[in-house]
């Protein structure tokens, strides 16, 4: 459905997105992951046609984005992370507005409106001005406009910052919604909300792809080697006596606890950790010893997140590599293949 290929994106002799390839398929949601200033924005600006390209490609269900503009944008929905919103209009007449530049006209624009409202919960707010709803129902209707058109790609920035714990949940089920009949790209900080919701999780660091997979697939990528914590109440002694002979345990670290309980926190080298946590209930039980507590520390996207991340990032802080994409931008725009920067 979408095809990424080698995209580089440069301002002046700063690189924020660097030799970025990538392939998605049609009817799946995929949550857009990296720390600020990793390049996502940028990248999903290329892909909507917002943004031109240094170098690269990008096909939107074979049409190219550079040299086929108009039937590549018309297959994709797109909401920015400020939505692009006229505050004095009211929810319908904006929506009929952008009906209207994507070419709809006469009954089908206003079944398409109609649907939409209905499809975002936005029909109690439609004659109400825009500069007067909730930030949560301004975010509904930025996904409306981004929905009109029927196009096959919605593509939402951070679709649920600054909103309320509520809010946040009604728009997670409307994108788990939207992804029944849609493909679906959103980037998110929130990576317990990316968890839930995606299929497949794209992570970059400095403008590189350096994780594509599911979420459990990328979480078992720190199981191994991993950790088995258990608790006895036993002298430390005790315990390495009889673990001793039980293979593939690396390391053994032991804290005493004020209960006065022994915690050994085991490292393993062997991939299949159930197998390990297995031998060592059977050491235990052979010893006709009792363990109070055995608990598998495995990997959660967070540890990924982290872990990917921070290999992947320099001297350079996040917050230094913000600023200067931000400095250099306000330069202006700059000539490149494809699209006109704005």
């Amino acid at each position: 459905m979408i095809s990424v290929e080698h995209l580089t994106k440069c301002y002046g002799d700063f690189t924020a997105v660097k030799d970025l390839s990538f392939e998605i398929d049609e009817g799946h949601v995929y949550g857009f992951l990296g720390p600020n200033g990793a390049g996502k924005t940028t990248t999903m600006n290329i892909m909507t046609g917002c943004l031109s390209a240094t170098k690269g490609r990008v096909r939107i269900d074979g049409h190219d984005i550079f040299e086929e503009p108009n039937q590549a944008k018309k297959l994709i929905g797109y909401l920015p992370e400020q939505p692009p919103l006229y505050m004095t209009e009211t929810p319908a007449e904006y929506l009929q507005f952008v009906g209207e530049a994507k070419g709809l006209r006469g009954a089908a624009l206003r079944r398409q409106v109609a649907d939409v409202m209905e499809q975002t919960k936005i029909e109690e707010v439609r004659n109400r001005r825009i500069s007067a709803l909730s930030k949560g129902y301004k975010q509904r209707v930025g996904i409306a406009q981004a929905l009109l058109g029927n196009p096959k790609v919605i593509i939402l920035d951070e679709p649920t910052v600054g909103l309320d714990p509520i809010q946040i949940i009604e728009i997670r089920t409307l994108i788990r919604e939207l992804g029944k009949t849609h493909t679906v790209i959103f980037s998110s900080h929130i990576l317990s909300e990316v968890q839930t919701i995606c299929d497949q999780i794209l992570i970059i660091a400095k403008g590189k792809l350096i994780a594509f997979d599911g979420p459990q697939k990328l979480e078992r990528q720190l199981l191994a080697p991993g950790e088995i914590v258990i608790t006895a109440d036993m002298a430390e002694e005790k315990i390495k006596e009889i673990l001793a002979e039980t293979e593939h345990i690396a390391e053994i670290a032991v804290e005493t606890k004020d209960t006065g309980l022994t915690v050994a926190h085991l490292r393993t080298d062997h991939d299949r950790i159930y197998e390990v946590s297995g031998s060592i209930f059977s050491a235990f039980a052979a010893k006709g010893e009792i363990l109070l507590e055995m608990t598998l520390k495995k990997a959660n996207l967070e540890d990924v997140f982290i872990e990917l991340t921070e290999s992947n990032m320099d001297t350079e802080t996040e917050g230094e590599r913000t600023e200067k994409v931000a400095e250099i931008t306000k330069k202006g725009p700059m000539t490149d293949k494809g699209a006109d920067e704005t």
